[in-house]
């Protein structure tokens, strides 16, 4: 038992070890967010470019990802228009020249699609689509040549038509990119930048948590100790990042900051009960069927009646067990059994003699003189005591005798022989064979289904109830 002093000790390091746990289960859950954040950018960076677009000026450079010069073009003159008009008006001729180059850089865009490097192709089919409502007309080259046109503007007004460029058009224009191609050949990914600081203090971690266990586990060696920590390693891998999840929910179960007892024991418990159904189902299949065959082809008779042909059989007691059930339980018959049932075997046999008296003339004459009438029942009573405990000594008596030892075997292995000479018999053979080839294919069918139909969940209950009983 610890001292006061030691067991004060032992707990401040306790607290000290789950604090430690905790810190380091938050910053894996913080690189987890990271990790998951960076998966998900591109597909969410549309969302995030109009709700924080202060994020993806951020991390942009991250992931490879910069304004495509084509569509960025556009809205620079686009740009450019709106300054010219502000200075000159419509009617001038920078301003028609700038409505010619947007004119024929809407062309270029419907036609070379720079949206398909970025996989955006429907972000181009929504602004052709948009372009088309405006306009009222079916082709986007007509539709787009239409509205920057100076006749549109002044009919329609320059600034509502802007204002639906500014709101419809040129959100989705934005949302358009290039990405860079790494010398792997794949898109240019950063995250590791951002990853590995995270990496080299969970290989110090791990390193460091590891020795301290090995140290403090007699036979327990550095290597060991670190397999017993693999889920670890996850979080030291440069790919599949993903995984990473796995040592996280492991690392916050630990610290006491999610509680999985619930579930891991669920797990488990279905685990064990569709890996036992399915074993059971096997085993016990595969045990009948090895049985039908034994059966089918003679082995199971040879095996019964002549030991001395079972091939590759290990005797582990240079017994014959048959023999000696038989031989157990004829002793058990007689020196533990009979004595227990004596009465009930007298009593049957008083009212067997009796019964056989009772019919006997001379037996009704005795029982109606006078003084002699109850010496025929107490002859029989006399005559019943005398047989079952003559009988019961006979038994034993033979029982004990080395003659009859030897007689009872020589009787036994003549009841073998006579047997098996019965029983290969080609008719007995064909009726025997089928009738326990059908029993166990009944067997079979209707038991071993039942465990796929009942399932282990009474086993599971019924083990359960054990352990509280025990408890």
């Amino acid at each position: 038992m610890l001292s006061p002093e030691k067991l004060a000790i032992k707990q401040t390091v306790n607290r000290r070890n789950l604090w430690f746990n905790r810190l380091m289960a938050i910053i894996a859950v913080v690189n987890l967010f990271l990790v998951f954040f960076d998966l998900s950018y591109v597909h969410w960076r549309d969302l995030y470019l109009l709700e924080i677009p202060s994020l993806t000026q951020l991390y942009d450079p991250i992931k490879g990802i910069e304004p495509h010069r084509e569509t960025q073009n556009y809205l620079n003159k686009v740009y450019q228009l709106e300054e010219q008009v502000l200075h000159t008006g419509l009617q001038s001729s920078d301003t028609q020249n700038l409505l010619t180059q947007l004119q024929n850089l809407s062309d270029e865009m419907i036609k070379d699609n720079p949206f398909a490097g970025a996989n955006k192709s429907g972000t181009l089919e929504k602004i052709k689509n948009l372009m088309r409502d405006r306009m009222g007309i079916k082709s986007a080259h007509q539709a787009f040549r239409l509205f920057w046109s100076e006749e549109h503007f002044s009919q329609a007004g320059w600034e509502p038509e802007i204002i639906f460029f500014h709101t419809h058009i040129q959100p989705l224009i934005n949302t358009n990119y290039y990405r860079k191609i790494g010398i792997s050949g794949k898109f240019l990914n950063l995250f590791w930048q951002i990853d590995l600081p995270f990496v080299v203090l969970f290989s110090l971690e791990l390193l460091g948590r590891t020795f301290f266990i090995s140290r403090q586990e007699i036979g327990l060696t550095w290597p060991k100790a670190m397999v017993r920590r693999w889920y670890d390693i996850f979080l030291l891998l440069p790919f599949f990042r993903w995984l990473r999840v796995i040592p996280v929910i492991i690392r916050l179960n630990q610290a006491d900051l999610l509680n999985l007892d619930i579930v891991r024991e669920q797990i488990n418990r279905d685990f064990v009960a569709n890996f036992a159904e399915e074993i059971t189902e096997i085993v016990a299949t595969q045990f009948i069927t090895q049985v039908q065959e034994s059966i089918y082809q003679g082995k199971i008779i040879n095996w019964l009646l002549r030991p001395q042909t079972r091939q590759h059989y290990i005797d582990i007691n240079n017994t014959n067990e048959i023999k000696a059930i038989a031989r157990r339980i004829l002793h058990l018959t007689v020196y533990d059994v009979v004595p227990k049932i004596q009465p009930d075997l007298e009593a049957l046999l008083h009212r067997t003699i009796k019964t056989i008296l009772s019919q006997s003339p001379t037996y009704q004459q005795l029982q109606n003189l006078p003084g002699v009438n109850q010496l025929p029942t107490q002859l029989t009573e006399k005559l019943v005591t005398d047989i079952s405990q003559t009988l019961y000594t006979t038994m034993t008596s033979l029982l004990e005798d080395p003659e009859v030892g030897a007689i009872s075997n020589r009787l036994i292995d003549n009841f073998s022989t006579a047997l098996e000479v019965e029983v290969r018999d080609e008719a007995n053979i064909q009726e025997i064979r089928s009738l326990l080839i059908d029993l166990l294919e009944e067997i079979k069918i209707n038991y071993v289904k039942g465990i796929a139909e009942e399932g282990v969940e009474k086993s599971f209950q019924e083990v359960k109830r054990i352990m509280n009983y025990e408890l």
